[in-house]
C-alpha cells in the first residue's frame, strides 16, 4: 500500500481555487490510513501545506523536510489541477520522469483531452457525434459572415485548450462575435467555435482498474443560465439531478458510450463525460473532463452518494490500482 500520498492542487489557469477546494474535499474522501498531505503548486512555487506552514518540495525527487520526521517523499500523486499543468499531462510527464504513480490519464491522453478541437475530431472519427466546430489560432482573423455561414447561429465561442468554463460565450448575434473571440482568447491561444447542439445536458462518470470497472449512474445538469457555465458550475446555480430524468434504455447506451470513450483515450482514474442529448434521443458528445472536480458539492461525489457508492472505497481502488 502507498504510504505518502500528495493531492496535487492549484496550478496556472483560472480555477485555481476551485482547484485548491476539490484537494480540501480529497483530504476527506482519501481513507485516513494513508498519510496524506496538500501539494499546491502556482508556478515555480510548489509547497506542502501543513499545519498551516508551507513547505517547499525538493522538485528532484518530489519531496520535502517534515519538522518532525525528516525527509519525505511522496511515493503517490493524487492531482486535482483543473488546468495547466496537472490537467494538460505537463505534470503527469514530471511524474513519469520520477517514477511516481498517479491518479489520472497518462501523458497523451491529457494531452489530448485538454484540446477540445483535437479530441472531437479524435473521438469523431470513432464514429461518435460532435458539434461542427472552426478553430482559431492566435494572430488568425476570422471571417463572422463565413462562420455563420458553416456553423449558423447561435454558436459557442470558448477557448480550445483549457479546462475550465472561464472565457465561453454563446453568441446569439452576428455582431457579438468578435468580442467573444477576444474573450475566449484571454485564457488560451487557440479558440474553439462551435455549433449549437440543442437539448438536455447529462454527465456521466466511471473508472476502471486492472480488475474492476465502475460506470456511475447517469446525471442530468438543469440550469436557469443559458448555459452549464462558470456560475451554474461552482455558485450552485444549478440542479443536478441522479439518476437522471431518462429512459433505462437511453441511460445505457450513454453508459456505453462512456465506457467506450475510456478505451478509445487510453483513460486511467475518474473521468467525467458531458453530452448533450438531441431530438430523438441523439447522444451528442460535448466534452471529457479528466480532472472533474472534487469538492463535497461536485457532481462525481454528489452522484456516488446519492447511489450509495462508499466514495473512500473507489478511492482505495484508484489509489492502489498497480
Amino acid at each position: 500500500m502507498y504510504r505518502n500520498i500528495a493531492i496535487v492542487a492549484g496550478g496556472d489557469s483560472s480555477e485555481y481555487e476551485v482547484s485548491l477546494n476539490s484537494a480540501k474535499g480529497l483530504m476527506g474522501f482519501i481513507p485516513d490510513d494513508y498519510d496524506k498531505e496538500i501539494v499546491l503548486i502556482k508556478g515555480k512555487e510548489w509547497n506542502v501545506l501543513k499545519n498551516d506552514r508551507k513547505l517547499p518540495i525538493d522538485r528532484n525527487d518530489f519531496s520535502y523536510i517534515d519538522p518532525e520526521k525528516g525527509k519525505i517523499i511522496f511515493d503517490y500523486a493524487y492531482i486535482t489541477i483543473h488546468g495547466t499543468p496537472g490537467e494538460n499531462g505537463i505534470f503527469e510527464g514530471y511524474l513519469r520522469l520520477l517514477g511516481i504513480p498517479f491518479s489520472t490519464c497518462d501523458v497523451l491522453p491529457s494531452a489530448m483531452t485538454f484540446n477540445k478541437f483535437a479530441c472531437n475530431n479524435f473521438l469523431r472519427s470513432f464514429g461518435l457525434n460532435v458539434a461542427k466546430s472552426i478553430v482559431v489560432r492566435m494572430g488568425e482573423t476570422v471571417d463572422t459572415a463565413k462562420v455563420l455561414d458553416e456553423l449558423g447561429l447561435p454558436v459557442f465561442v470558448k477557448p480550445s485548450i483549457g479546462g475550465s468554463s472561464y472565457g465561453v460565450t454563446k453568441v446569439k448575434k452576428a455582431e457579438d462575435l468578435q468580442e467573444a473571440i477576444r474573450v475566449a482568447f484571454i485564457e488560451g491561444e487557440e479558440v474553439l467555435i462551435e455549433a449549437f447542439m440543442e437539448g438536455i445536458e447529462l454527465t456521466n462518470g466511471m473508472y476502471r482498474t486492472k480488475t474492476k470497472e465502475c460506470v456511475f449512474p447517469v446525471t442530468e445538469i438543469a440550469t436557469k443560465n443559458e448555459f452549464f457555465d462558470y456560475e451554474a458550475k461552482y455558485q450552485g446555480k444549478v440542479e443536478e439531478i441522479t439518476p437522471a430524468r431518462i429512459s433505462n434504455e437511453l441511460a445505457q447506451r450513454i453508459q456505453d458510450t462512456t465506457k467506450k470513450i475510456y478505451s478509445l483515450l487510453g483513460a486511467h482514474g475518474i473521468i467525467r463525460v458531458d453530452y448533450i442529448i438531441s431530438k430523438g434521443d441523439k447522444i451528442n458528445f460535448l466534452e471529457v473532463n479528466t480532472t472533474p472536480g472534487m469538492t463535497t458539492a461536485s457532481i462525481i461525489p454528489n452522484a456516488l452518494k446519492k447511489v450509495g457508492i462508499d466514495i473512500r472505497e473507489v478511492m482505495r481502488d484508484i489509489i492502489e490500482d498497480k
